[in-house]
């Protein structure tokens, strides 16, 4: 099993029972969970975690980055997830949530929550989608799968990370931070492998859409509702990034408030 770095931010006095995992979507790492909502969630009492799966951040293999494949990433969620001593609530963003999708198939956590998640039918109708309504963006993204991150032109990850209220000088901020994915996994989420069952419906999800979204759309976010047997919850006027946009704190208190009614 390859060196996870799992970055966590800790309440000041005694922490909530359940302690909260949260995983990133592709492109990026733990990092992105760092920037703001690690330490917004421990400021309110949770003990909050992020893990970068393997050649992500700061975890080991990332000269092997382009041949990891769904199952690996699975397999680091749970890695992380059978580390702690109680189950952890999982978190998903985008590719993440896919993971951890997966990963409620394994193990029975107290509860989940997905951020503008891959559906668990895979990403080819939001590809087409966005083929569509931002030819440009889609050929952005298309080169940054294909030849990495210096391929692309920043205003075009912007405007597939972000929505038009992110600013442009803190966007530029994230880009250095920003990665190779491993071709096997897109391959995997655009539906080129059978997807498994969707998790347990005994185990709570909240799934999260932002209304302003590019590669994930909101009608995807509520096939992936449907599938879960809940109702998705779209945030207005954010981008896919949810966790970095303006108004991020209106994201992490909708995912407290729903913690806090079922734990």
């Amino acid at each position: 099993m390859p060196r996870l770095e799992i970055l966590t931010r800790r309440p000041a006095g005694r922490a909530k029972p359940t302690p909260l995992l949260f995983v990133h979507g592709a492109y990026c790492g733990a990092w992105i969970w760092g920037a703001k909502m690690l330490g917004w969630f421990a400021e309110r009492g949770w003990a909050a975690h992020a893990v970068s799966l393997r050649g992500h951040g700061g975890s080991a293999g990332r000269d092997r980055i382009r041949f990891h494949t769904m199952a690996d990433y699975v397999d680091d969620v749970l890695e992380a997830f059978d580390g702690f001593d109680s189950p952890p609530v999982l978190i998903g963003h985008s590719m993440g949530g896919m993971a951890v999708q997966r990963a409620l198939r394994k193990r029975r956590a107290p509860a989940g929550v997905l951020m503008a998640s891959a559906p668990p039918h895979g990403l080819w109708e939001s590809s087409l989608s966005l083929a569509f309504r931002d030819p440009y963006v889609f050929q952005q993204m298309a080169l940054l799968t294909a030849f990495g991150e210096q391929a692309v032109d920043p205003e075009g990850i912007r405007r597939a990370m972000f929505s038009d209220r992110m600013p442009r000088a803190e966007a530029r901020l994230y880009e250095p931070c920003l990665q190779e994915e491993s071709q096997a996994v897109l391959l995997d989420m655009y539906g080129w492998h059978p997807f498994p069952p969707v998790p347990d419906r005994d185990i709570p999800i909240l799934v999260l859409g932002a209304g302003e979204d590019l590669l994930v759309p909101t009608g995807q976010v509520h096939a992936t509702a449907r599938a879960l047997g809940t109702e998705a919850v779209i945030v207005p006027e954010m981008g896919h990034t949810m966790m970095l946009e303006p108004g991020w704190e209106q994201v992490a208190e909708r995912i407290a408030t729903w913690l806090e009614e079922r734990l």
